[in-house]
């Protein structure tokens, strides 16, 4: 189904989300028709704060808004639909569409799978009316649908829209930044200078690149932590590490759609400066696991909200001379440390993912950190 006649047959006219992969046909329309930020389109850092600018703009408008999100965002929604937007609640009507990773039938990961399993009983046992968007689904049927969901929404209930794979099609936009250094480069010198440090990688493409360059290496993967789902996460856990393990130098791999994501973290790690941490942020300006669609990173300063938080920042690094440069400064710091790198949005076509499961993962982490 084309985008715009999804969205027709919707009638919303407010759309706030986080972007997803199952849903950039969606992303794209939105992006190319009103930008990222708009009053009519906003890219949320997370999933509960889209559902609270939904909330808003029904209160401002009356009107029912639109809420976008893969289903692992689901985790970060569950507050907001349950204590504003339920029925029971306030009562505020939503329009979820949900990328369906884990989707039956189809090869994912195994975070994506577990999820992917319970979402339709998840979204059904907190009351949200619930269809299936496949490639056969019509446009006629989507607005049938609507119209029967009419009473329910004005009691202020939610309805979702399950997308499947390649149930939605606009033409893909291309995404780009001014930043020059790849981002796989970026890893591979920090390898170059992390010794037997500890590194806890942030999910999406950042740990693949990670797992492929100890690979090609030769290395093992007993020093690495893969967050391949809970995104925003990976500092917070790099952190519990740190802690409890004040011999071990530990390296947060972090990305800035993650950081933004769950952005309190900071002031968590700022609070508790282990000088054992050191906090690495990777910033695109993008979600370029989903897509390429734009984070806000570029409108805020990382390296100014850091330093505000207790960290010592060093200098940002743009260029492969300058993060060599700053590395070597990093090795030596004996303070809770962050370093913003600057990357260019894209990786490699042939980019693999993981081949050890997380149970492996974890096990192998876990026997080097004893």
């Amino acid at each position: 189904m084309n985008v715009s006649e999804l969205i027709s047959a919707l009638g919303a006219e407010f759309f706030a989300g986080v972007p997803d992969s199952k849903l950039r046909p969606l992303v794209d329309y939105l992006m190319d028709t009103y930008g990222a930020n708009s009053p009519a389109h906003m890219i949320a850092a997370n999933e509960g704060s889209a559902a609270a600018l939904a909330a808003g703009y029904h209160l401002a408008t009356g009107k029912t808004p639109l809420v976008y999100l893969q289903n692992s965002g689901l985790g970060n929604i569950v507050n907001p639909l349950l204590s504003l937007l339920h029925e029971e609640v306030y009562g505020i009507p939503c329009i979820f569409v949900i990328g369906w990773r884990g989707e039956p039938d189809l090869h994912d990961e195994p975070q994506h799978l577990v999820q992917g399993r319970l979402s339709l009983p998840l979204l059904e046992t907190m009351g949200v009316h619930t269809i299936v968007l496949t490639r056969d689904t019509t446009p006629a049927k989507i607005a049938a649908w609507m119209e029967q969901q009419t009473s329910h929404r004005e009691r202020g209930g939610q309805c979702a829209l399950l997308v499947r794979d390649g149930a939605l099609s606009y033409p893909k936009r291309t995404y780009a930044n001014n930043y020059a250094l790849r981002r796989e480069e970026a890893i591979a010198r920090i390898l170059d200078t992390a010794g037997d440090a500890v590194i806890v990688a942030t999910t999406g493409k950042t740990g693949r690149e990670l797992f492929e360059l100890r690979a090609t290496r030769g290395e093992d993967h007993a020093h690495d932590f893969l967050t391949v789902g809970s995104m925003g996460h990976a500092s917070a856990l790099a952190l519990g590490i740190a802690i409890h393990r004040p011999n071990r130098r530990v390296i947060a791999l972090d990305g800035d759609g993650a950081a933004l994501m769950h952005m309190g973290a900071m002031a968590t790690i700022g609070a508790a400066a282990p000088p054992n941490l050191m906090h690495i942020l990777l910033n695109n300006e993008a979600h370029e696991s989903v897509g390429g669609a734009p984070t806000a990173a570029s409108s805020i300063s990382f390296p100014a909200i850091a330093e505000n938080l207790g960290y010592h920042v060093l200098p940002t690094a743009q260029t492969a001379d300058e993060l060599t440069h700053a590395l070597l400064q990093l090795h030596d710091a004996r303070a809770l440390t962050f370093l913003e790198v600057r990357t260019a949005v894209g990786s490699r076509a042939d980019l693999g993912r993981p081949t050890t499961t997380p149970h492996e993962n974890k096990e192998a982490l876990m026997e080097t950190l004893r």
